[in-house]
């Protein structure tokens, strides 16, 4: 089996991630966290002087920081999120106009650099899911272990909450969102107990939420995780479309690496994974997603990437001890060759993993 390939330990390169390592500290004691896989990312995406970077998941720019801090280069910094971005003010201009904030969603990336004269870029990460920051924020509504007012809406684009969702959407609907988008086989009973409770009293709060969904699930036996997790990522996801943003993105990022380019993408469950595993495996040409209901096609156009890596990369043993969210995490990254993006079909879409659910007219209108 092929060995992954890896950024060279050259001098210089050591010296940069001590940098990194310094800097990663310092993001730790300014904000409170550490971006997961913050380290294996920078030395995949591997910046140099002089180069142009995308964030494009700026959160609490960890990432941005550290890339930052081991290459003279600039950074464009994407974040939905105007908190994120309001936050950013108070320390982005420490790096002397080589950090760039682009309060934008990162599916707009090739459209809002275009805007800014950027043509080409050296790199994008995105590190996916919500951010330690909006977990931590109980007025966010995204957690389930902090009474908050029941939103997780990301920005103000998004006109429907998960209030709306948890006391409007029908039984059915709600079993397929939880299910398909939090792959929760506890689906049925979940939405059952959603609905009956509503029809007593209005479902408003997190930890209402919570147990509601917790009475429903019960025991978790041996799983380590809380019983309202699978179905807080499915409400979060749908009503952020945070997958199809992603399929946006991989596709923006696509069009927007210059030749050499590198794109590193950090996951944390497995339906962005499989997205993701799908898309560089596809652009590789190694024609992954196909079966007997649905062959491969034939050879078609040229790769768009090299896999930088055969398989996808986990946070190790210290950084999961450290933080128990780096146990899901998971890299993958790819580098750009010079054959032009290629289009983004119905094939492509049917292939490469994001779900496609059919609901009921009444969800559709609502929504």
């Amino acid at each position: 089996m092929a060995r992954p390939c890896v950024p060279a330990l050259s001098p210089a390169w050591r010296r940069g991630r001590a940098v990194t390592d310094k800097l990663q500290d310092d993001h730790s004691r300014s904000f409170g966290h550490v971006p997961v896989m913050g380290r294996q990312a920078v030395d995949a995406l591997a910046p140099v002087d002089g180069g142009v970077y995308v964030d494009a998941t700026m959160g609490g720019g960890g990432y941005s920081r550290m890339i930052l801090g081991r290459a003279g280069c600039t950074v464009y910094g994407f974040d939905r999120d105007p908190v994120a971005i309001e936050r950013a003010q108070a320390w982005s201009g420490a790096y002397a106009g080589r950090m760039v904030l682009a309060p934008h969603p990162f599916d707009r990336l090739e459209e809002v650099l275009r805007e800014l004269g950027v043509e080409a870029v050296d790199g994008i990460v995105f590190d996916l899911g919500v951010s330690s920051v909006q977990l931590d924020e109980a007025e966010r509504g995204f957690s389930f272990a902090k009474d908050g007012p029941l939103n997780m809406r990301m920005d103000s684009s998004t006109d429907q909450s998960a209030e709306d969702l948890v006391n409007h959407a029908s039984e059915k609907d709600l079993a397929d969102i939880l299910y398909i988008y939090g792959e929760e086989k506890k689906s049925r009973a979940i939405a059952r107990a959603i609905v009956r409770e509503r029809e007593k009293a209005p479902i408003t709060r997190t930890l209402q939420l919570a147990e509601i969904i917790a009475g429903a699930v019960g025991p978790r036996g041996k799983e380590k995780i809380h019983p309202a997790t699978r179905a807080f990522q499915a409400i979060r996801i749908f009503i952020n479309d945070e997958l199809g943003q992603l399929v946006r993105g991989l596709i923006a990022a696509e069009a927007m690496l210059k030749p050499a380019a590198r794109l590193v993408v950090v996951t944390f469950h497995s339906l962005e994974d499989r997205i993701v595993k799908r898309f560089l495996t596809m652009r590789a040409g190694k024609q992954g997603g196909g079966s007997r209901h649905m062959p491969l096609p034939d050879e078609g156009d040229a790769p768009t990437f090299t896999l930088l890596y055969g398989k996808a990369v986990d946070a190790d043993d210290e950084e999961v001890s450290a933080n128990p969210r780096a146990r899901s995490a998971r890299l993958r990254a790819g580098i750009r060759t010079t054959a032009p993006a290629q289009p983004a079909d119905e094939e492509f879409l049917s292939r490469i993993g994001l779900p496609r659910p059919t609901f009921s007219p009444a969800l559709k209108s609502w929504s």
